[in-house]
């Protein structure tokens, strides 16, 4: 395995990301025929090969007919939809039955609720001591979107409030700071640190004899925005209040971002697309002039110590799915891993009562979910499947696409990869499919309304990644809810397209000009993704 050094000065700046994400994702053939990827080991793809993706992921042109394979989503793997809630939670078509037992034992990891130590329940003993949710499941609903709570007394529990301060000057660099010092210069992306008391989220859940640290609030207010035809939508602009903080007065300088869990459907897929095929298409500096840049979020690895593509989360915080798992773990369930090992989850130094408190490792486990563990979860969150598409032949769903692509949606919702040839049985799932999420997974300006006004590694407070859109008509069926975007403020499809902004506003302007029934066409179109 290749680990690069985090200084690449001599290099151009963009040059140097994708020289470094090169080497990461084993671009260079090993002598044996397969790359280095440390995440997705795979073999090398043969000049014929190369010739037939690009023939196969360019942009149609024919709206009269669906692709081939398109109401495939997740290549090979695509389940049918079962008409209920369990739609996201079903394997691969694919799985080998070999895998089927890993699989369900993933399962049962991803749903069980933990309990606070001692306890003689010692495989599930560790919660908290400060806490989002008891389970993985608590938040992503049925393995989907989570959302915002819609009255005073309804639960949080499936989203939270991500918090920073800014970082001082003087306050040393970590290694993927220094990296991206090197890399970025006087562009680079402000630093952040976490909130002292507080730490990087706020948990409103605590164990017996802890307090919480606090409840979000959130309040909106609704303003109409009227379409070229005159149809008037109503958009709701959220605002957020931390009320009964427990652990000090917050900062005047504190930086808030509300997340709501994102749904798990098709992240190997994700994880196996090719570092190169993603940055194809980034534009940093717009050299095309159309006005669409896309920036690859570069991120430290815990688990390669060294830095990587960013490719999970709603700023592309995370670079592997096992390296999500397990940071979900520490920070929401507070959890400990082999890659993050402390047992008091996301308490800061000044929470003494919480690093203090009893845990559940050291036990046979060691970590309160060993590798073992991790390995099972990772596998099941891997291998959830993406289910098929729904009336790809309709009339009025092939207008709607023609809509998507003159609009200018798929500049950044980019319909179609193919994954790398991966090396491994475990992996037949995932390799070599063509799969259709709809994502750049790139950082891109949203524009003011939407922007937290937080960094996040190399997001700025106006960056989001671009989300997948596969699976997302089905968000209501899945997760008995219908709210959109990063912090659930879109009540509908048409709502979300209209929060869009900075690289974005054109296409949005697009949209709002449509007549009455593109729109509507528009909108099939993305209900049956």
């Amino acid at each position: 395995m290749l680990i690069l050094s985090p200084h690449v000065k001599q290099a151009p700046r963009l040059i140097g990301a994708l020289c470094v994400l090169s080497v990461l994702a084993g671009q260079a053939a090993g002598a044996d025929g397969t790359s280095s990827d440390p995440v997705s080991p795979s073999h090398a793809r043969t000049a014929q090969e190369q010739a037939r993706i690009n023939a196969v992921t360019a942009p149609t042109r024919d709206f009269t007919a669906p692709e081939p394979f398109e109401a495939n989503q997740g290549g090979a793997g695509t389940v049918a939809d079962t008409g209920d809630d369990t739609v996201f939670s079903l394997p691969p078509a694919t799985l080998p039955l070999d895998d089927q037992f890993d699989f369900e034992l993933g399962h049962a990891l991803f749903a069980k609720l933990w309990v606070s130590s001692p306890s003689s329940t010692k495989a599930s003993d560790g919660l908290g001591p400060l806490f989002n949710a008891r389970s993985c499941m608590s938040c992503h609903v049925n393995d989907g979107r989570g959302h915002p709570p819609e009255h005073v007394e309804d639960s949080r529990v499936s989203m939270f409030l991500r918090l920073s301060v800014p970082a001082a000057p003087d306050a040393p660099m970590s290694q993927i700071e220094t990296y991206l010092a090197d890399l970025d210069g006087p562009n680079a992306t402000p630093r952040t640190r976490p909130v002292p008391g507080y730490g990087g989220q706020l948990q409103d859940f605590a164990i017996t004899g802890h307090a919480a640290e606090g409840r979000m609030e959130i309040t909106y207010t609704e303003t109409p925005v009227t379409l070229a035809d005159g149809e008037t939508v109503m958009l709701r602009a959220p605002s957020y209040t931390i009320s009964s903080p427990a652990y000090g007065a917050l900062p005047k300088d504190l930086q808030t971002s509300p997340r709501v869990a994102t749904a798990m459907i098709g992240l190997g897929l994700l994880e196996a697309i090719p570092v190169a095929d993603l940055l194809a298409h980034a534009d940093p500096e717009d050299r095309n002039g159309d006005g669409i840049s896309g920036r690859p979020n570069l991120v430290w690895s815990e688990q390669e110590r060294a830095p990587m593509l960013g490719r999970f989360g709603w700023k592309a915080g995370e670079p592997s799915v096992e390296h999500q798992s397990a940071a979900a773990f520490h920070g929401d369930i507070g959890i400990s891993t082999p890659l993050f090992p402390t047992g008091f989850g996301d308490c800061t130094a000044e929470q003494v009562a919480c690093r203090a408190a009893p845990d559940g490792a050291g036990d046979v486990r060691g970590d309160e979910i060993d590798q073992t563990g991790l390995d099972l979860v990772t596998f099941y969150a891997r291998n959830l499947a993406v289910p098929t598409r729904r009336d790809v032949d309709d009339p009025e769903v092939l207008r709607g696409k023609e809509m998507f692509y003159t609009s200018g949606c798929a500049s950044c919702h980019v319909p179609k990869f193919v994954t790398h040839r991966l090396a491994g049985a475990s992996a037949v799932s995932q390799s070599f499919q063509l799969i259709w999420p709809y994502s750049d997974l790139l950082l891109h300006d949203m524009g003011p309304e939407l922007a937290d006004n937080r960094p996040e590694g190399r997001a700025t407070g106006r960056e989001w990644r671009t989300p997948p859109l596969w699976g997302i008509g089905l968000t209501a069926q899945v997760s008995g809810a219908t709210t959109y975007l990063h912090d659930g403020r879109a009540r509908t499809l048409m709502e979300a397209v209209l929060w869009h902004g900075g690289e974005a506003q054109a296409a949005r302007d697009a949209v709002s000009l449509m007549p009455k029934p593109d729109r509507a066409a528009l909108i099939r179109f993305l209900e049956s993704l």
